[in-house]
């Protein structure tokens, strides 16, 4: 039990460090950076390559690591986010976060390696538990970096500038303060912390890889949230807390349960005590993300009769100029379009924005899967149930969100998404875990079988078509309007008597519904499924496809399925580039397009309605 708890302390050791980067940053720039972990994961490479293959000592290479990887968050990091809508420089760390790594992965190599030992990690004893001067000097260096920041913050005039950016960024730069040169200098030290944890942590699990950054990054975003978004002593307490918990819970219930306890704690605490250990309730009521997006511009019209005929050209058109690769690829966009779709009633009517639909597409295409090869269901009553399960259960489990305020929800969406498929995961008896589902059965309606890709490309079409007709029936319906109003202004709209919480959760089970039934599309397409398919990637690239399109238009998610799951499609012509490629044209569409495809900026304030309203 007590090398448990010293597992627990040098772990959350660990994530105190990365947990100070990231509160940092959202202090000075209200956004989660998802590029923290990539440059953690920089960090442990560069410490790797200056020790194992240039000999560089190691305290020498520390100071070389925490360097440049301060340079490149600041560098890549910062320069995308300024003056940008919330929602656009949250996917603008995305891209960033895929570049950083696959770059790195093709300059060093992808493969994982040993780092050098250059401190013993098992020199020491108490009791029966080993531990090493890495350890040691680990915890040291947390606490002399921690008090020196804390001296920073608190006593220099950079430092005060940050906390003032930190606590109103308008009145900052009414005073006088530089706030892009301040968001440079957090982002820069929280880049450096990054790189930092990046050489304990390898020297600690004696490896590193250059796509390790993504898991360490979400746990270390999960440790800020726990200690309090925007408290650097609350980032460090919520590390520790986090590193033992995790460590007890592995202890008691197996490393399989990890993201379960993880995630689970992260929720737990956004419900109870959503300001964290150290830091005040959030006072935000609207979603910052969605709200900002919104103002950005004027949904584009589309005549009724337009979605029919695109639909019916499709449908003809494709299946005759496209190849079967190019049907298959097809197939995917569909599923994702009826994934994105749903979105828009919660993001863009209700204003709400969520980033973990991986957990009802999971539920839909498990259910369907285990109905069609468990019990014998057909594939029409197993894809509805698929949707009524999805809609069900995300609905039970986001129950307790509705009472939260502005960003807290879709970070709670987050954690609910990986929690979701944590469950999966553990669920052998029904899920068969890890191995996955084999054997799922092609499609079947009234005795028709889709077999070929271009069978399901139209089943798939009429599906979507299905889902746009209902969500854009619903957004033009009396409860649409009330949505619309909750989306505009919560505030005003609970004023008025509109049942905000109550509203919300319809609009998020409608989603939930039509999610679940494009995971069991994405099931049946595949035919095979297990959990690793339900990541965080497939949620934000949910999102993506939602604010490429316009995060109102049912239209435009849409075109941006079309956009977003074709291109990396097209980029195959460079394959060892493709992921980079990848990131530098969402980084260009989120720079120069945020407002999305079928969304026209409005340079001139007017007294016409508010876009929610057109």
């Amino acid at each position: 039990m007590f090398d448990t708890l010293i597992a627990g302390l040098v772990h959350g050791n660990a994530y105190a460090l990365i947990a100070v980067g990231i509160t940092l940053i959202f202090g000075v720039s209200n956004v989660i950076n998802f590029a923290h972990g990539a440059i953690f994961a920089f960090g442990s490479v560069l410490g790797w390559w200056l020790i194992a293959q240039h000999g560089v000592p190691w305290w020498a290479a520390l100071v070389v690591v925490v360097a440049v990887t301060a340079l490149v968050g600041d560098v890549l990091a910062v320069r995308p986010l300024r003056r940008a809508p919330a929602i656009a420089a949250l996917l603008a760390t995305v891209a960033v976060g895929l570049i950083i790594e696959n770059v790195v992965a093709l300059v060093f190599g992808p493969d994982t390696r040993p780092f050098p030992q250059v401190l013993s990690t098992n020199n020491f004893q108490v009791g029966g538990v080993r531990f090493g001067t890495s350890d040691v000097v680990m915890f040291a260096i947390t606490l002399l970096v921690m008090g020196g920041l804390w001296a920073f913050l608190r006593f220099s005039r950079h430092g005060l500038a940050i906390r003032a950016t930190a606590q109103d960024p308008d009145a900052a730069a009414q005073m006088g303060i530089g706030v892009g040169r301040v968001q440079s200098l957090a982002f820069a030290i929280a880049s450096g912390l990054g790189g930092l944890a990046g050489i304990f942590v390898g020297l600690y699990n004696s490896n590193i890889s250059p796509t390790s950054g993504g898991v360490v990054g979400m746990t270390g975003f999960v440790a800020a949230t726990i200690g309090g978004l925007g408290s650097i002593p609350g980032a460090v307490l919520g590390g520790f807390v986090l590193g033992l918990v995790e460590a007890f819970g592995i202890y008691w219930f197996g490393d399989g349960y990890r993201d379960l306890i993880t995630f689970g704690l992260l929720v737990i605490f956004l419900v109870l005590r959503p300001g964290g250990l150290l830091a005040r309730p959030p006072a935000i009521e609207s979603e910052p993300m969605t709200g900002t997006f919104l103002g950005a511009g004027r949904e584009l019209r589309v005549r009724w009769w337009h979605a029919p005929l695109a639909f019916g050209i499709a449908g003809v058109a494709i299946p005759l100029i496209a190849d079967d690769y190019g049907i298959s690829v097809g197939t995917q966009i569909l599923a994702y379009a009826i994934i994105a779709v749903s979105m828009t009633l919660v993001a863009g009517s209700a204003g709400q924005l969520a980033i973990g639909q991986a957990g009802p597409i999971a539920i839909g295409a498990y259910t369907s899967a285990v109905l069609t090869v468990s019990h014998g269901w057909a594939f029409l009553p197993a894809i509805v149930a698929a949707g009524v399960m999805a809609a069900v259960v995300s609905s039970v489990l986001a129950a307790p969100l509705w009472r939260l305020g502005g960003h807290y929800v879709a970070i709670a969406t987050l954690g609910i998404g990986i929690v979701t498929v944590a469950i999966i995961r553990n669920w052998e008896s029904v899920t068969r875990g890890s191995y996955g589902i084999f054997g799922i059965p092609a499609p079947s309606v009234f005795g028709v079988e889709f077999t070929t890709h271009t069978d399901i490309f139209r089943l798939e079409l009429v599906v979507l078509a299905a889902v746009v007709a209902l969500i854009v029936g619903v957004q033009r319906s009396r409860l649409g309007i009330a949505i619309r109003a909750i989306g505009a202004d919560e505030v005003a709209a609970r004023s008025a008597g509109v049942p905000v919480r109550d509203y919300k959760a319809l609009a998020f089970a409608v989603a939930a519904f039509c999610s679940g039934i494009g995971g069991a599309l994405l099931a049946h397409q595949y035919s095979y499924i297990d959990p690793t398919v339900f990541n965080l990637p497939m949620s934000l690239l949910v999102v993506t496809i939602l604010v490429l399109g316009g995060t109102a238009s049912p239209y435009g998610a849409v075109l941006g399925a079309v956009v977003l799951i074709g291109a990396p499609e097209l980029l195959r012509l460079a394959p060892s580039w493709r992921i980079v490629l990848y990131g530098l044209v969402l980084l260009l569409v989120v720079r120069f397009r945020p407002q999305g495809i079928l969304v026209r900026r409005d340079r001139v304030r007017t007294s016409e309605p508010s876009p929610v309203e057109a």
